[in-house]
Protein backbone atom coordinates (compact mmCIF):
# COMPACT_ATOMS: atom_id res chain seq x y z
CA UNK A 1 0.00 0.00 0.00
CA UNK A 2 1.14 3.77 -0.74
CA UNK A 3 -0.08 6.81 0.32
CA UNK A 4 -0.35 9.11 -2.48
CA UNK A 5 -2.14 12.06 -0.77
CA UNK A 6 -2.94 13.45 2.71
CA UNK A 7 -5.15 16.65 3.77
CA UNK A 8 -5.07 17.99 7.29
CA UNK A 9 -7.65 21.06 7.40
CA UNK A 10 -8.57 20.52 4.09
CA UNK A 11 -4.83 21.30 3.11
CA UNK A 12 -3.54 18.49 0.45
CA UNK A 13 -0.30 17.35 1.44
CA UNK A 14 1.97 14.94 -1.14
CA UNK A 15 3.72 14.97 -4.44
CA UNK A 16 2.08 18.12 -7.14
CA UNK A 17 1.34 20.35 -3.74
CA UNK A 18 3.89 22.44 -2.09
CA UNK A 19 5.26 21.39 1.52
CA UNK A 20 3.20 21.74 4.38
CA UNK A 21 5.22 23.59 6.85
CA UNK A 22 4.49 23.12 10.40
CA UNK A 23 5.79 25.60 13.33
CA UNK A 24 6.13 23.56 16.59
CA UNK A 25 5.67 25.71 19.59
CA UNK A 26 6.50 22.73 22.22
CA UNK A 27 7.53 24.56 25.27
CA UNK A 28 8.85 28.12 23.50
CA UNK A 29 5.75 29.82 25.39
CA UNK A 30 7.93 29.71 28.48
CA UNK A 31 4.77 29.08 30.71
CA UNK A 32 3.16 32.29 29.60
CA UNK A 33 -0.46 31.86 27.20
CA UNK A 34 -0.13 35.39 26.35
CA UNK A 35 3.25 34.50 24.74
CA UNK A 36 1.88 31.06 23.07
CA UNK A 37 -0.85 33.27 21.63
CA UNK A 38 1.74 35.31 20.00
CA UNK A 39 3.40 32.59 18.93
CA UNK A 40 0.95 31.44 17.30
CA UNK A 41 0.46 34.76 15.18
CA UNK A 42 3.95 35.00 14.47
CA UNK A 43 4.03 31.83 12.45
CA UNK A 44 0.56 32.41 11.02
CA UNK A 45 2.58 35.76 9.35
CA UNK A 46 5.85 33.82 8.33
CA UNK A 47 3.34 31.77 6.14
CA UNK A 48 3.65 28.33 8.36
CA UNK A 49 0.57 25.84 7.11
CA UNK A 50 0.25 24.60 11.10
CA UNK A 51 1.67 25.61 14.39
CA UNK A 52 1.64 21.89 16.60
CA UNK A 53 1.64 22.25 20.41
CA UNK A 54 2.13 18.96 23.18
CA UNK A 55 -0.59 18.29 25.14
CA UNK A 56 0.51 16.07 28.29
CA UNK A 57 1.71 16.82 31.85
CA UNK A 58 3.92 16.25 34.01
CA UNK A 59 2.31 13.53 35.43
CA UNK A 60 0.91 11.69 32.27
CA UNK A 61 4.11 11.57 30.65
CA UNK A 62 6.44 10.02 33.75
CA UNK A 63 6.80 9.74 36.88
CA UNK A 64 7.73 12.36 39.99
CA UNK A 65 10.52 10.06 40.61
CA UNK A 66 14.46 10.48 40.71
CA UNK A 67 15.54 7.15 40.69
CA UNK A 68 17.73 5.59 37.58
CA UNK A 69 16.88 6.71 34.36
CA UNK A 70 14.70 9.62 35.38
CA UNK A 71 17.16 12.55 35.35
CA UNK A 72 18.49 13.57 31.83
CA UNK A 73 22.65 13.14 31.27
CA UNK A 74 24.51 15.03 28.58
CA UNK A 75 22.93 17.68 25.76
CA UNK A 76 21.08 20.38 26.59
CA UNK A 77 18.90 19.59 29.52
CA UNK A 78 21.89 17.47 31.53
CA UNK A 79 20.97 17.36 34.75
CA UNK A 80 17.13 17.92 34.85
CA UNK A 81 14.65 15.69 36.32
CA UNK A 82 12.23 14.22 34.19
CA UNK A 83 9.27 15.67 36.03
CA UNK A 84 10.51 18.91 36.69
CA UNK A 85 11.29 19.29 33.06
CA UNK A 86 8.31 18.69 31.72
CA UNK A 87 6.77 20.40 34.40
CA UNK A 88 8.14 23.25 33.14
CA UNK A 89 7.24 22.67 29.32
CA UNK A 90 4.07 21.29 29.19
CA UNK A 91 1.33 23.58 27.66
CA UNK A 92 -1.40 23.72 30.62
CA UNK A 93 -4.96 21.85 29.21
CA UNK A 94 -6.93 24.84 30.45
CA UNK A 95 -4.93 26.94 27.47
CA UNK A 96 -5.84 24.83 24.35
CA UNK A 97 -9.66 26.36 23.80
CA UNK A 98 -8.27 29.90 23.63
CA UNK A 99 -5.38 28.99 21.55
CA UNK A 100 -7.44 26.64 19.09
CA UNK A 101 -9.95 29.55 19.02
CA UNK A 102 -6.58 32.36 18.49
CA UNK A 103 -5.27 29.93 15.97
CA UNK A 104 -8.48 30.49 14.10
CA UNK A 105 -9.05 33.78 14.23
CA UNK A 106 -5.73 34.19 12.92
CA UNK A 107 -6.02 32.09 9.70
CA UNK A 108 -3.67 29.33 10.60
CA UNK A 109 -4.13 24.94 11.59
CA UNK A 110 -3.10 23.91 15.62
CA UNK A 111 -3.18 20.45 16.06
CA UNK A 112 -1.17 18.76 18.92
CA UNK A 113 0.80 15.36 19.70
CA UNK A 114 -1.10 13.77 22.62
CA UNK A 115 0.77 11.74 24.99
CA UNK A 116 -2.00 9.52 26.43
CA UNK A 117 -5.51 8.67 26.07
CA UNK A 118 -6.32 11.54 28.05
CA UNK A 119 -5.14 13.72 25.90
CA UNK A 120 -6.62 12.33 23.00
CA UNK A 121 -10.30 12.49 24.74
CA UNK A 122 -9.07 16.70 25.41
CA UNK A 123 -7.70 16.85 21.67
CA UNK A 124 -11.41 15.05 20.23
CA UNK A 125 -13.21 17.44 22.52
CA UNK A 126 -11.52 20.53 20.92
CA UNK A 127 -11.71 19.39 17.10
CA UNK A 128 -8.53 19.02 16.99
CA UNK A 129 -7.46 18.34 13.01
CA UNK A 130 -4.72 16.22 13.39
CA UNK A 131 -2.54 14.08 15.36
CA UNK A 132 1.19 13.71 15.85
CA UNK A 133 2.95 10.84 17.72
CA UNK A 134 6.46 12.03 19.04
CA UNK A 135 9.64 9.98 18.06
CA UNK A 136 9.77 8.48 21.54
CA UNK A 137 6.52 7.57 21.62
CA UNK A 138 6.71 5.70 17.98
CA UNK A 139 6.79 2.89 20.13
CA UNK A 140 3.77 3.10 22.20
CA UNK A 141 1.27 1.26 19.79
CA UNK A 142 -2.00 1.85 22.01
CA UNK A 143 -1.52 5.71 21.38
CA UNK A 144 -1.45 5.09 17.66
CA UNK A 145 -4.08 2.98 17.49
CA UNK A 146 -6.13 5.25 19.85
CA UNK A 147 -5.32 8.85 17.46
CA UNK A 148 -5.76 6.78 14.40
CA UNK A 149 -8.71 5.44 15.52
CA UNK A 150 -10.57 8.82 15.43
CA UNK A 151 -10.08 9.05 11.80
CA UNK A 152 -8.39 12.11 11.93
CA UNK A 153 -4.99 12.30 9.62
CA UNK A 154 -2.34 11.57 11.78
CA UNK A 155 1.83 11.98 11.59
CA UNK A 156 4.48 10.26 13.08
CA UNK A 157 8.36 10.89 13.68
CA UNK A 158 10.67 8.17 13.51
CA UNK A 159 13.52 9.38 15.67
CA UNK A 160 16.34 6.41 16.71
CA UNK A 161 13.19 4.14 15.14
CA UNK A 162 14.96 0.79 13.90
CA UNK A 163 13.18 -0.15 10.76
CA UNK A 164 11.12 -3.06 12.40
CA UNK A 165 9.86 -0.26 14.85
CA UNK A 166 8.47 2.01 12.23
CA UNK A 167 6.83 -1.25 10.09
CA UNK A 168 5.40 -1.96 13.41
CA UNK A 169 3.92 1.84 13.87
CA UNK A 170 3.00 2.03 10.16
CA UNK A 171 0.99 -1.17 10.70
CA UNK A 172 -0.83 -0.47 14.04
CA UNK A 173 -1.46 3.24 12.43
CA UNK A 174 -3.37 1.23 9.26
CA UNK A 175 -5.01 -1.17 11.20
CA UNK A 176 -6.84 1.35 13.39
CA UNK A 177 -7.90 3.10 10.39
CA UNK A 178 -5.51 5.55 9.84
CA UNK A 179 -6.14 6.74 6.21
CA UNK A 180 -4.15 10.04 5.84
CA UNK A 181 -0.55 9.34 7.40
CA UNK A 182 2.64 10.66 7.11
CA UNK A 183 6.25 9.61 8.52
CA UNK A 184 8.92 11.85 9.33
CA UNK A 185 12.39 10.67 9.55
CA UNK A 186 13.77 12.53 12.82
CA UNK A 187 17.40 12.80 14.21
CA UNK A 188 16.80 13.10 18.05
CA UNK A 189 19.06 15.05 19.04
CA UNK A 190 18.69 18.63 20.01
CA UNK A 191 20.23 20.41 18.27
CA UNK A 192 21.19 17.46 15.38
CA UNK A 193 24.16 17.91 14.06
CA UNK A 194 24.02 17.97 10.31
CA UNK A 195 26.63 14.99 9.88
CA UNK A 196 23.52 13.33 11.75
CA UNK A 197 20.81 13.72 9.64
CA UNK A 198 21.17 10.90 6.58
CA UNK A 199 18.51 12.84 4.68
CA UNK A 200 19.05 10.12 1.90
CA UNK A 201 16.78 8.19 4.02
CA UNK A 202 13.60 9.70 2.83
CA UNK A 203 13.36 8.11 -0.27
CA UNK A 204 14.03 5.16 1.03
CA UNK A 205 11.52 4.96 3.70
CA UNK A 206 8.60 6.08 1.30
CA UNK A 207 9.60 3.25 -0.56
CA UNK A 208 9.84 0.84 2.09
CA UNK A 209 6.87 1.59 3.73
CA UNK A 210 4.87 2.92 1.12
CA UNK A 211 4.16 6.42 3.24
CA UNK A 212 4.65 10.37 2.43
CA UNK A 213 7.44 11.11 3.96
CA UNK A 214 8.86 14.37 5.87
CA UNK A 215 11.66 15.83 8.57
CA UNK A 216 11.43 16.84 11.91
CA UNK A 217 13.86 19.06 11.68
CA UNK A 218 16.49 19.64 14.70
CA UNK A 219 19.66 21.33 13.40
CA UNK A 220 20.32 24.94 13.60
CA UNK A 221 18.97 27.15 10.70
CA UNK A 222 16.89 26.02 7.38
CA UNK A 223 19.77 23.83 5.23
CA UNK A 224 18.25 20.61 5.97
CA UNK A 225 15.32 21.19 5.39
CA UNK A 226 15.66 22.65 1.89
CA UNK A 227 17.79 19.63 1.21
CA UNK A 228 14.64 17.51 2.55
CA UNK A 229 12.21 18.76 0.34
CA UNK A 230 14.66 18.19 -2.85
CA UNK A 231 14.91 15.02 -1.64
CA UNK A 232 10.76 14.20 -1.83
CA UNK A 233 9.67 15.77 1.68
CA UNK A 234 6.20 16.88 1.60
CA UNK A 235 6.39 17.50 5.32
CA UNK A 236 8.31 20.15 7.73
CA UNK A 237 8.28 20.77 11.20
CA UNK A 238 10.27 22.86 12.53
CA UNK A 239 11.01 24.25 16.41
CA UNK A 240 10.12 28.17 16.41
CA UNK A 241 10.19 31.06 19.16
CA UNK A 242 9.57 34.44 19.76
CA UNK A 243 13.57 35.36 20.63
CA UNK A 244 16.07 32.40 21.37
CA UNK A 245 17.90 35.56 23.65
CA UNK A 246 15.07 34.82 25.73
CA UNK A 247 15.61 31.52 26.71
CA UNK A 248 13.58 28.55 26.76
CA UNK A 249 13.89 24.74 26.83
CA UNK A 250 13.97 24.35 23.17
CA UNK A 251 15.17 27.91 22.40
CA UNK A 252 18.38 26.82 21.39
CA UNK A 253 17.41 25.17 18.65
CA UNK A 254 14.89 27.04 17.30
CA UNK A 255 13.73 29.76 14.43
CA UNK A 256 13.18 33.26 15.34
CA UNK A 257 9.57 34.48 13.29
CA UNK A 258 12.17 36.21 10.15
CA UNK A 259 14.01 32.65 10.01
CA UNK A 260 10.60 30.71 10.14
CA UNK A 261 9.16 32.76 6.94
CA UNK A 262 12.63 32.24 5.04
CA UNK A 263 12.44 28.30 6.03
CA UNK A 264 8.48 28.38 4.62
CA UNK A 265 9.65 30.55 1.26
CA UNK A 266 13.12 28.32 0.41
CA UNK A 267 10.85 25.22 0.95
CA UNK A 268 7.92 26.27 -1.25
CA UNK A 269 11.03 27.72 -3.60
CA UNK A 270 13.00 24.69 -3.38
CA UNK A 271 9.33 22.11 -4.30
CA UNK A 272 8.65 24.69 -6.92
CA UNK A 273 12.24 24.22 -8.33
CA UNK A 274 11.78 20.20 -8.40
CA UNK A 275 9.34 20.77 -11.28
CA UNK A 276 8.91 17.54 -13.65
CA UNK A 277 11.57 15.55 -15.93
CA UNK A 278 12.07 18.08 -18.59
CA UNK A 279 14.90 18.92 -21.24
CA UNK A 280 15.31 21.38 -24.22
CA UNK A 281 14.59 25.13 -23.88
CA UNK A 282 12.13 25.67 -21.55
CA UNK A 283 9.62 28.42 -21.19
CA UNK A 284 12.25 31.24 -19.26
CA UNK A 285 15.33 30.50 -21.72
CA UNK A 286 13.10 30.85 -24.55
CA UNK A 287 14.37 34.60 -24.87
CA UNK A 288 18.43 33.67 -24.66
CA UNK A 289 17.97 30.32 -27.88
CA UNK A 290 19.68 33.20 -30.11
CA UNK A 291 22.48 33.40 -27.97
CA UNK A 292 23.80 29.77 -29.06
CA UNK A 293 26.84 29.09 -30.92
CA UNK A 294 26.61 28.62 -34.82
CA UNK A 295 28.14 29.00 -38.59
CA UNK A 296 28.77 32.57 -39.24
CA UNK A 297 30.58 33.75 -42.27
CA UNK A 298 33.90 35.48 -40.42
CA UNK A 299 35.23 37.24 -43.89
CA UNK A 300 33.85 37.63 -47.75
CA UNK A 301 33.11 34.67 -49.58
CA UNK A 302 32.62 35.37 -53.28
CA UNK A 303 30.29 33.36 -55.81
CA UNK A 304 32.20 29.94 -56.27
CA UNK A 305 34.76 30.13 -53.19
CA UNK A 306 35.22 27.37 -51.14
CA UNK A 307 34.59 27.46 -47.74
CA UNK A 308 37.89 27.83 -45.24
CA UNK A 309 38.32 28.21 -41.45
CA UNK A 310 39.62 31.15 -42.51
CA UNK A 311 36.12 32.70 -43.70
CA UNK A 312 33.38 30.32 -41.39
CA UNK A 313 33.60 30.50 -37.32
CA UNK A 314 31.57 28.93 -35.21
CA UNK A 315 30.35 32.21 -32.93
CA UNK A 316 27.78 33.50 -31.08
CA UNK A 317 24.64 33.90 -31.75
CA UNK A 318 22.66 31.22 -32.63
CA UNK A 319 21.15 32.16 -35.95
CA UNK A 320 23.25 29.93 -38.57
CA UNK A 321 23.57 26.62 -38.99
CA UNK A 322 24.88 24.45 -36.25
CA UNK A 323 27.81 24.22 -34.93
CA UNK A 324 28.16 20.12 -35.61
CA UNK A 325 27.52 20.81 -39.47
CA UNK A 326 31.22 22.93 -39.60
CA UNK A 327 32.74 19.73 -41.05
CA UNK A 328 30.29 19.05 -43.95
CA UNK A 329 30.46 22.91 -44.83
CA UNK A 330 34.28 23.08 -45.33
CA UNK A 331 35.63 22.39 -48.82
CA UNK A 332 32.03 23.02 -50.37
CA UNK A 333 31.53 25.89 -52.45
CA UNK A 334 29.34 29.19 -52.05
CA UNK A 335 26.59 29.34 -54.07
CA UNK A 336 26.35 33.27 -54.33
CA UNK A 337 28.60 35.95 -52.38
CA UNK A 338 28.20 36.09 -48.95
CA UNK A 339 28.82 39.28 -47.04
CA UNK A 340 30.88 39.48 -43.78
CA UNK A 341 28.94 38.75 -40.72
CA UNK A 342 26.39 36.38 -42.39
CA UNK A 343 24.56 33.62 -40.53
CA UNK A 344 25.21 30.30 -43.09
CA UNK A 345 22.44 28.70 -43.88
CA UNK A 346 22.40 25.70 -46.18
CA UNK A 347 21.27 27.86 -49.48
CA UNK A 348 24.39 29.30 -49.56
CA UNK A 349 26.08 25.93 -49.73
CA UNK A 350 26.63 24.06 -52.96
CA UNK A 351 25.01 20.51 -52.77
CA UNK A 352 22.87 21.91 -50.00
CA UNK A 353 22.23 19.66 -47.08
CA UNK A 354 19.88 18.44 -44.17
CA UNK A 355 16.32 20.07 -44.61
Amino acid sequence: MSETLAHIDGRPIGPGHPPYVVAEMSGNHNGDIRRALDLISAAAGAGADAVKIQTYTADTITLDHDGPGFRITGGLWDGRRLHELYAEAHTPWDWHARMFEHARTVGITLFSSPFDATAVDLLERLGAPAYKIASFELVDLPLIRRCAATGKPLVMSTGMAAPEEIAEAVEAARGAGARDLVVLHCTSAYPAPMSSMNLATLPDMARRFGVLPGLSDHTLGTAASVAAVALGAVFIEKHFTLSRAEGGVDSAFSLEPAELAELVSSCRGAWEALGQVAYGPGEAEAGNAGMRRSLYVSAPVGKGEAFTPANVRSVRPGHGLAPKHLDTVLGRRATRDIPFGAPLDWTMVEGGGPA
